[in-house]
């Protein structure tokens, strides 16, 4: 049978998520504590790989196997080989054709930037860091440039394998909470380094570097030499996998705590 898995990690101790020669990934650390619980070996494919620490809150894989058990006892029993960092949310049967990579409709990933003058302490690895000012507006004005169908070649790691630049993005929100301003972007799927990519250069526009205009200006031209660097990985999360209804998945997605956005009174604060 076919089964699928939500993942959730802390990748900052890991050499991100694919399999590769010495080990230390988190897909390596996923198919021996399975391989544990099976008692044969396990492989896995996952929705969207992830680089060395960026983590997940619901990252879905998909594994065949003949072992028979509860899917209550399939979640109990990979956790109870996995490290502290690594943990199965749910586990559920699914029909042979569903493939967690293929079959997704979107991605949703989300970035977390601490934006004052002194860097972090409690979120180092957690979350990134800007020190000078951000215009959040200016930013949220530039992001909307990127909704809809486009061409992110401006956006793209060199070493990027993917078949096809274009991609749907269906949002793109900018928002601050006290000192930490939250990037979320959901899409039909990503670059790679596409989401860090977008992060440095709307930081660029927040800091008043370029209008937002700049952004459509990248996204027509599609040079990646243009744009900003890439932003730190310590504050992307893969946030969600999204499915359509008929496969019957739970939804992925975990509440991310927000670290002062709210008050005393329990009232967040956006701006």
């Amino acid at each position: 049978m076919r089964l699928a898995l939500a993942v959730e990690y802390d990748g900052s101790s890991f050499r991100g998520w694919q399999q590769q020669p010495g080990g230390g990934t988190v897909q390596d650390a996923l198919q021996d504590a399975l391989r544990q619980f099976a008692g044969v070996p396990v492989t896995v494919v996952c929705a969207g790989r992830t680089d060395a620490g960026v983590h997940a809150l619901g990252q879905v894989v998909h594994l065949d196997t003949q072992l028979e058990r509860s899917m209550f006892a399939w979640v109990r029993g990979a956790n109870t080989f996995l490290p502290a960092a690594v943990a199965v949310r749910w586990a559920q049967i699914v029909a042979d054709d569903f493939h967690a990579r293929a079959s997704a409709y979107s991605r949703h990933y989300r970035y977390l930037l601490i934006n004052r003058a002194h860097r972090t302490g409690a979120w180092h690895g957690k979350a990134g860091w800007y020190h000078h000012p951000l215009d959040v507006a200016a930013m949220q004005a530039a992001a909307d440039l990127l909704l809809g169908e486009r061409d992110f070649s401006a956006f793209r790691a060199a070493e990027c394998q993917a078949i096809s630049p274009v991609k749907i993005m269906r949002r793109a929100e900018v928002r601050r909470f006290d000192d930490l301003v939250v990037f979320d972007f959901e899409a039909s799927a990503f670059l790679h380094h596409m989401v860090r990519n977008l992060v440095g250069s709307l930081v660029a526009v927040g800091q008043g570097k370029h209008s937002p205009e700049w952004i459509a200006e990248l996204l027509a031209c599609g040079d990646r030499r243009l744009a900003a660097p890439t932003f730190a990985a310590a504050g992307l999360y893969l946030a969600a996998v999204r499915y359509q209804p008929h496969w019957g998945l739970p939804h992925t997605a975990a509440t991310l705590f927000l670290p002062g956005a709210f008050d005393s009174c329990g009232t967040g604060r956006a701006g």
